[in-house]
């Protein structure tokens, strides 16, 4: 049976550049729009006006762009505060919007004397029960108000495709605060809104909005609406288990660029970690799609280490064709005849492609020798037969062959010490390959 399309949304704040655990939100909802040809949608939450940032929408969209994470429409709920307001003044005809006076130190001191007496932390709805004439003499003392959602107090349940049946009984929350006292609309609703305008089916998300979705689902409910489908993903923890919101500078997505980790490695692993399925590099954004089940994942905090990104990202590298890194080879200066061979060269021997720059650089330049101490003369003397430019594939071989007639040496005792001496490394590519595109050799 085909499956309708689904419309999901990805909805950053940019109020700074997005990272790991962002992309893990993006990747999932991005995965199911595709999987039906369904609708992906970029919507900004930045109603935050003071901390929201153009150079922060800017790079959110940089890196979707850099993932191959296109989106289909863009959505900025800057945008929609007429719908917000009108939205609140229907809530309010409702009877389920209700305005509120207490300071933040009255609401700490009330969750404090409950908690004291053993009592759940719950907004006491103490101003739902004022009168106009009270809420009249609070405003002439100068506070201003603010607005709660009144919850239904039954139990909120929905099946969730990660987390499995949930129920969470409304009592045991407080009711969500909308609207702030200075006007700014927050996150629970103008998400609410924006989801039922916007025909949402689906939303993927973090395990630490549960309760949002609780209320959420209430709001939704409220203006005449039909919730989406939710699933929470876990959350994720450094490789040893550690709060991993103390290292996402690290994990910018712009600075895992800035580092040469590859798109398709990073996506290859945000796909899969956490799922019953091994992380393994997709070579499309198709063999994503097509491997993709939200149902897959599980519950429990997930391990992320960084380092995993590396051998995922040289295993890419490795299947680059030569046109696809031709431009970055020509900007180092390896002239073009010998870019192709270059590159067929080094290609099994970088993990980034950065790592292209000492390569070529010991090719142009020479390497420091490598030579130990009871090998230098052996080294010497073996640079004095090297046979005269230009030398070729056989080179090497000849070259070897010449110094181990001389020389007795065989085997190990003979290839290593060269390799290190005409390279500077223990290890790398085969040497009769390196041969022709050595420019210069170093003495020892």
């Amino acid at each position: 049976m085909t499956q309708r399309p689904t419309v999901t949304r990805f909805a950053p704040s940019p109020t700074g550049y997005i990272h790991v655990g962002n992309l893990r939100t993006a990747l999932m909802n991005y995965l199911i729009a595709r999987k039906t040809g369904g609708t992906f949608i970029l919507r900004l939450d930045d109603t935050d006006q003071e901390r929201s940032k153009q150079e922060y929408c800017d790079g959110i969209m940089a890196d979707l762009e850099w993932l191959g994470l296109h989106w289909d429409r863009v959505e900025r709920q800057s945008l929609r505060f007429d719908r917000y307001r009108a939205a609140a003044e229907e809530l309010k005809a409702k009877d389920r919007f209700y305005e509120c006076f207490e300071t933040p130190v009255e609401l700490d001191l009330k969750r404090k004397k409950q908690l004291n007496m053993g009592k759940p932390p719950v907004y006491d709805r103490t101003s739902l029960h004022q009168s106009a004439a009270e809420k009249a003499a609070l405003r002439a003392e100068g506070r201003e108000g603010y607005w709660r959602f009144k919850l239904d107090l039954d139990r909120i349940e929905w099946n969730d495709g990660i987390l499995g049946p949930i129920s969470i009984d409304a009592a045991s929350v407080s009711d969500p605060v909308l609207i702030r006292a200075d006007g700014q609309i927050l996150y629970t609703f103008a998400s609410s809104v924006d989801d039922i305008d916007m025909g949402v089916t689906n939303i993927v998300r973090g395990a630490d909005h549960v309760t949002n979705t609780a209320t959420q689902i209430q709001i939704m409910q409220a203006m005449g609406g039909t919730p989406p489908d939710f699933a929470h993903h876990s959350l994720l923890t450094g490789p040893k288990g550690e709060e991993l919101s103390k290292r996402l500078g690290v994990l910018a997505l712009r600075d895992l660029r800035a580092n040469g980790i590859q798109p398709m490695a990073l996506l290859s692993l945000m796909a899969r970690l956490g799922s019953s399925k091994p992380v393994e590099l997709a070579h499309s954004m198709q063999d994503l799609i097509d491997g993709f089940d939200v149902g897959s994942f599980g519950a429990a905090p997930t391990k992320l280490d960084a380092d995993d990104l590396l051998p995922l990202t040289r295993a890419h590298n490795q299947t680059l064709p030569f046109a696809a890194v031709a431009e970055r080879i020509g900007a180092l200066g390896v002239p073009a005849d010998q870019a192709e061979a270059f590159w067929a060269v080094t290609r099994e021997n970088i993990t980034v492609l950065a790592d292209l720059d000492a390569w070529w650089a010991m090719f142009r330049d020479g390497a420091d020798p490598l030579v130990d101490l009871e090998d230098a003369p052996f080294v010497a003397d073996a640079i004095a037969m090297l046979p005269p430019k230009p030398w070729t594939h056989s080179t090497w071989s000849e070259w070897t062959d010449a110094v181990k007639a001389a020389t007795g040496r065989k085997g190990k005792g003979l290839y290593r010490p060269l390799r290190r001496a005409l390279t500077g490394r223990d290890a790398g590519p085969e040497m009769a390959d390196v041969m022709p595109l050595l420019q210069v050799i170093k003495a020892g």
